[in-house]
């Protein structure tokens, strides 16, 4: 990547030679040729939210700023990048979305989010910090880029426009209003299961910003949990990808004696699965992390992997989060040990699953859905 700060040899995490995807895109490169060709100060506080491999943070280390992510793999692509180019750790401050942010932003760099609600729930969580003088910049590319992104920064920080766009990209210029009152945040969501989908039917959800189908139970995961496994006497069972953990809630609730252990590369994810756990009052015991898939989970130490992979990452539509996701899964499941996955039919990965464990059974399947089971031979 070539910016008024030098050249970055930048890479996504987890690395991988075959992978073609950029760690940075023209959005990125747009913003920080903004900074350099308006002379932006940078001397204050520079806070840069959704940064999505380490890109800005990495241009601008000199300028110490703090990145806020809500992804795992984000930070641990910024280690990697921060340290390919000699950045001294602590240079750039690495904070979640989970943690409270700096109490005075000077400059708020913004790489919009797909969700709407994730940039919802950061803009007001930053608002308190922003002054009247902040430098509020936002990028993203065109298509990224909507009325109601354009709305949300007006309400909750003031005036907002747009530039002319380059290369498919397209910047946000928002100048804060100091009498502007920030509207309470709706953030976390909770409601209520409906019936007739197992043990977690009635059951209380808590949802942080930007966790997948926040407002609502989702057609898949109702799938899923018509059709999760039964019986087991304490069994070690993983929710990978476990979003806000519903599927882990439910094994827990039918089976008190299950060890549940909710993973998930969101830190908003991995809160909203243990805000939803500990509502329901749930017996037994249960261990929430945030990671990379089931890394660090020992090999043959578990005895039911249930999972729902995404098929995005950010804009980029890819099989290679399942593919490391199936592939952890056998690695960490005893002889015999069961994986079972929902997607949708198109996705076809009951020939993945052949492929890894050699066999996939068709647990059950409907117009839109399959649900999947590996054995682990």
């Amino acid at each position: 990547m070539t910016t008024p700060w030098g050249e970055f040899a930048l890479t996504r995490f987890p690395e991988d030679p075959r992978d073609r995807l950029r760690a940075w895109d023209a959005s990125d490169e747009y913003l920080l040729r903004y900074l350099a060709q308006e002379g932006v100060p940078l001397s204050g506080t520079v806070v840069v939210v959704g940064d999505r491999w380490g890109a800005l943070v990495t241009a601008l280390a000199e300028h110490r700023p703090a990145q806020i992510t809500d992804s795992h793999l984000t930070q641990e692509a910024t280690r990697a990048n921060l340290a390919r180019h000699g950045v001294e750790p602590g240079a750039v401050r690495l904070l979640t979305t989970q943690e409270p942010p700096p109490d005075r932003v000077d400059v708020l760099l913004v790489r919009v989010p797909k969700s709407l609600a994730l940039l919802e729930d950061q803009l007001l969580r930053l608002a308190p910090a922003v002054h009247a003088g902040t430098v509020v910049v936002g990028t993203g590319m065109v298509k990224e880029i909507h009325t109601s992104t354009l709305r949300l920064f007006e309400r909750i920080l003031g005036p907002t426009r747009t530039s002319l766009a380059e290369k498919k990209a397209r910047l946000i210029f928002c100048t804060p209003d100091a009498a502007l009152e920030p509207p309470a945040s709706p953030w976390p969501y909770v409601y209520t299961l409906p019936d007739g989908i197992g043990p977690a039917s009635g059951r209380t959800v808590v949802n942080h910003a930007g966790v997948f189908c926040a407002e609502r139970l989702d057609i898949g995961t109702r799938f899923f949990l018509e059709h999760l496994p039964s019986g087991g006497d304490g069994r070690r069972v993983v929710d990978l990808g476990c979003g806000n953990g519903v599927v882990g809630t439910a094994v827990a609730l039918a089976d008190p004696a299950a060890e549940v252990l909710f993973v998930d590369e969101s830190f908003q994810a991995v809160a909203s699965a243990e805000a939803t756990y500990k509502a329901n009052g749930v017996p037994g015991h249960a261990e929430f992390r945030v990671g990379d898939g089931l890394a660090g989970v020992p090999s043959g130490s578990v005895d039911l992997v249930l999972n729902n992979p995404p098929f995005h990452s950010h804009q980029a539509t890819t099989d290679a989060t399942a593919w490391r996701m199936f592939t952890g899964a056998r690695r960490a499941l005893r002889p015999g040990g069961e994986l079972w996955v929902i997607g949708n039919r198109h996705l076809g990965y009951h020939v993945k699953l052949r492929k890894l464990f050699g066999n996939s059974r068709l647990v059950a399947s409907d117009p839109k859905f399959v649900v999947l089971k590996a054995v682990k031979r």
